[in-house]
């Protein structure tokens, strides 16, 4: 895995840093996800690549406009065809060692699927920087239920519920394209990293912004970073080291 001499002797020193450290913030993509099973998107055999229709739902202006797109979209996820029941991989376990030693202090996450917190991570420590696809919302209120709750109904034969509450459009509790991200969200990630004392940023290749801006606002304040990542990504050049290797494996070893 590592071939590379500096490499391993790289992985010592993030160990070690690791060990001084006291308030770690992590932020975490897609590559930590990927060995559970959670497909990409855009690639050969990518969700929205074999279902076009999928990326609509993606798009709050379809998902509102198009019922049709509203119906299919239950459809799949009424049939756990949306990887409804993946379980975390040893890189999510690797970080609830950090939490054990009572030196994990926010896990900012760009994904969707809430493996961090089924691993064991305390829910108040995640910030899903992009929203949960485990639960749903109202577009009209603040009505939001767990996601099972709303699939029982489709399964009922609802084919596009619609809120209890005000009879609104539901959806998945996540960020869709055409959507503001939650301001609250991103503040709590900005103020996680001034606090902090390392970032580690894991399985994302740093180009979705803003929250890709953490890394080089903690670069400006002088806080150690690390990059743990299957190929290079946009802000390699600010980072103290930089892994291209197995995740899970990575993590393991560094966080243990």
């Amino acid at each position: 895995m590592y071939n590379k001499p500096e490499s391993f002797e790289s992985l010592q020193k993030i160990k070690t840093l690791i060990g001084q450290s006291q308030r770690i913030v992590i932020l975490t993509g897609a590559g930590i996800s990927t060995e559970s099973g959670i497909p990409d998107f855009r690639g050969p055999n990518g969700l929205w690549t074999k279902n076009p229709d999928a990326e609509k739902a993606s798009n709050i202006n379809y998902y509102v406009s198009d019922p049709e797109i509203r119906e299919k979209n239950w459809a799949l996820r009424a049939e756990g065809k949306l990887w409804a029941d993946v379980e975390p991989n040893d890189g999510h376990y690797a970080l609830v060692q950090l939490q054990e030693r009572g030196i994990l202090d926010t896990v900012i996450t760009q994904n969707v699927d809430e493996l961090h917190q089924k691993s064991g991570i305390d829910p108040k420590k995640v910030i899903e920087i992009h929203g949960t696809t485990r639960k749903v919302g109202c577009l009209s209120c603040d009505y939001r239920e767990e996601m099972e709750v709303i699939l029982e109904r489709v399964r009922a034969g609802e084919l596009d519920p619609n809120c209890p509450e005000c009879s609104g459009i539901l959806k998945s509790a996540t960020i869709s394209f055409g959507q503001s991200l939650i301001h609250e969200d991103l503040q709590r990630s900005e103020t996680a990293v001034k606090n902090c004392d390392m970032l580690i940023a894991i399985g994302t290749s740093l180009a979705v912004g803003p929250i890709n801006q953490v890394v080089p606002l903690a670069y400006q304040i002088g806080i150690p970073i690390v990059i743990i990542n299957g190929q290079k990504t946009e802000y390699d050049h600010l980072s103290n080291f930089v892994i291209n290797a197995d995740i899970s494996t990575t993590l393991s070893f560094v966080c243990e």
